[in-house]
Parts: C-alpha cells; sequence; structure tokens
C-alpha cells in the first residue's frame, strides 16, 4: 500500500480546489452563511455556530435538526439560554445523548453573559477558557464566525487527510501530522476552508464511500491511488465490557409514576430517572426498593460508550407517602420530564411512555 513517509514532500491540500467545489456544493445548514452571502460580508452568528457544534459532538447532522430549531425557538440569543432554568435546558435535551454536554452549554452560555457581556470572543484562544468549549469547538467557532486561520479538523476532516495522505496508522496516532496538514492549506477564507472539508468527508471522501473522480483533492491524493476505503486505519477497539442491574416502576393508586433526580455528578448526571440499583460487573438479585406486590415485565438493554447496560425492569403500586425526595409525575406528561433515553426505554417496557 502507499505509504507517506516514501513521499519526502506531500502534495499540500489545494485550498483554491477546496475552495473552488465549495463554492459549488456547499451543503445548505441552518447555522450556516453559504459562500456567496459570506463573499458580501454576511457573518455567521457565533451563537448558532456554538449550538450547532455543542450538539454535533457525537451526534449526526440528521439527529440534531430538530433539537437545534426547538432550541432557537425557545432560546434565540446566548442570553435566554443563560437565563433559562438549568432543568429545562436538560427536558429539551434529552435524547441527544452525552448529557454533560447539555450541563456544560448552559455553563457556558452563562459565562459568555457574565464574562464577555453576552458576545461570544473572537478568537480560538479565549473561547477555549469558556466551559465545554475545548480545542476543536474553539477552533470552528473562530474560524467559521471570525475566519481565524487555524485548522479545524473534525471526524470527516480526519478521514479526509487519512486518504490523502494514506496514513499507515489510526488517526488518534497522527494527530499532530493530520492537525500540520490542514493548518499548512488554510487560506484567508478560513471559514469557508473549514466547511468545505467537512463537507468533503460528509458527502465525496465518506465513510463507506469515495467518490474520487468528484473530489477536488484527487490530483495529490495518496489514497486514491490504492483503495482509499482502506484509509484512515482502524484502531483496535477495545472491550465493552457488561454491567447490570435493577429499575424500579413505581405507580400510586391514581397511576401517577415515581420519579427523581440523578447524582449531580457521573453518568446522566442531574437527568431524571425511575429508581435504580447499582449497576454492578455481574447479575445480583433483586433487591426491591419497599415492600409491594412487584411485577416482573424483563430487560432493557443499553449500550453506553465505554459499556453495556442489561437492567432488568420492574413495577408495583405503592403508598405515596413512602416515597419522599422525588415527585410524582402524570404518565401524559412525561414527554416534559428530564428523562435520557435508557429511561424511557425503562418506562417503556413497563407500559408507560
Amino acid at each position: 500500500m502507499p505509504n507517506p513517509a516514501s513521499r519526502t514532500n506531500p502534495i499540500p491540500l489545494d485550498s483554491t480546489a477546496v475552495l473552488a467545489w465549495y463554492d459549488r456544493h456547499a451543503r445548505d445548514l441552518p447555522w450556516r452563511v453559504g459562500p456567496a452571502d459570506h463573499a458580501k460580508g454576511r457573518r455567521a452568528d457565533p451563537y448558532r455556530v456554538w449550538l450547532s457544534e455543542i450538539m454535533l459532538q457525537q451526534t449526526t447532522v440528521a439527529a440534531v435538526g430538530k433539537y437545534y430549531a426547538r432550541f432557537l425557538s425557545l432560546w434565540p440569543t446566548v442570553g435566554a439560554l443563560a437565563a433559562a432554568p438549568l432543568e429545562a435546558v436538560l427536558v429539551e435535551w434529552a435524547g441527544l445523548g452525552y448529557y454533560a454536554r447539555a450541563r456544560n452549554l448552559h455553563a457556558c452560555a452563562r459565562a459568555v453573559v457574565e464574562r464577555f457581556g453576552g458576545q461570544f470572543p473572537a478568537t480560538s484562544a479565549e473561547l477555549l477558557t469558556l466551559p465545554g468549549i475545548g480545542p476543536y469547538t474553539a477552533a470552528a467557532i473562530a474560524a467559521i464566525t471570525a475566519d481565524e486561520r487555524v485548522a479545524v479538523v473534525d471526524g470527516n476532516v480526519d478521514r479526509v487527510v487519512a486518504r490523502y495522505l494514506a496514513l499507515p496508522v489510526p488517526v488518534r496516532d497522527a494527530k499532530d501530522m493530520v492537525r500540520a496538514t490542514v493548518q499548512e492549506a488554510v487560506p484567508a477564507r478560513a471559514g469557508d476552508f473549514a466547511q468545505a472539508l467537512m463537507d468533503l468527508g460528509a458527502t465525496i471522501c465518506a465513510p463507506r464511500a469515495a467518490l474520487c473522480m468528484l473530489c477536488p483533492l484527487q490530483p495529490g491524493c495518496v489514497g486514491t491511488k490504492a483503495d482509499p476505503l482502506h484509509y484512515p486505519v482502524k484502531a483496535a477497539k477495545a472491550d465493552r465490557p457488561t454491567r447490570y442491574g435493577h429499575a424500579f416502576v413505581m405507580r400510586d393508586a391514581d397511576g401517577d409514576v415515581y420519579l427523581q433526580t440523578r447524582a449531580e455528578k457521573g453518568l446522566l448526571a442531574q437527568m431524571t430517572e425511575t429508581p435504580v440499583s447499582a449497576w454492578t460487573p455481574a447479575p445480583e438479585p433483586v433487591a426491591h426498593p419497599l415492600p409491594a406486590d412487584w411485577r416482573h415485565h424483563g430487560q432493557v438493554v443499553h449500550v453506553f460508550t465505554h459499556f453495556r447496560l442489561e437492567l432488568e425492569v420492574w413495577s408495583a403500586t405503592v403508598a405515596p407517602e413512602t416515597l419522599t425526595q422525588g415527585w410524582w409525575a402524570d404518565p401524559r406528561e412525561l414527554a416534559a420530564e428530564a428523562l435520557p433515553s435508557l429511561f424511557r426505554k425503562v418506562l417503556a417496557m413497563a407500559g408507560l411512555e
């Protein structure tokens, strides 16, 4: 297979060709200012770009659309989002997953208001000082909204560059090389270039397809001379352990369901849940939280990033005065609760939702 090390002077990414392609084929995204409007001097709204970038972490464009529109309708400015109760933000985020993002989103909005008067800073260095904004997000916002000449490297760009260089190692082992390759090519139209590379990776140099004859980078690409789908080289996957536990759906005589808030720290922190047992490395006998006529409904399986969870679901009717730490919710209004996908599965298994 081709080896980038054998090419002592790799051809730099052709930003002129990439931008020409982008001018014709840019995706129409709700948070984006297209190249034609950008050329007329219109700038992307940092709030909208930031919101989209946080939502798109670990999530697809298709999945984000309705959440993005809903957030903007409720909180059209960073000031409005900062003033919202965290609970309301968590409710609207439910279903997007990776819930620390929602807590950081709210904390960041408050920091922008308190420290920067409601205006996002323009440089990646200043953006990095805000909660929940890492190097990639800071670079993306600064490039897209202020044309800071900084490399913006997401998963799509990783794939484009890995194929362009025919990287013989997983991207995670060559991050500096990938970033340097992009940085060397960043033109004055830094924001358009960043979005162009993202679009290339999403539409032309895609995970399961490489439409090389349509790609503006094809003339200098090493990967296209062999099998571009061999790249990026896959990293060895770590084993995903399984944890086990029990979930308890308790209802009162009127049919209301008992809910509570998870701890402030840890997985699914501050989200809404039904009571659960500890999640253990091996199955353990059920220990119901209180005496009742418990019914077993079956098992819910949920896969987190680092482990698979198997929960046995139980339900019972109980006296409401026996539970005082949470609240009783009308089953018809569960959509308004900050329930993550796992606990919506639990409730559905018990005949709710």
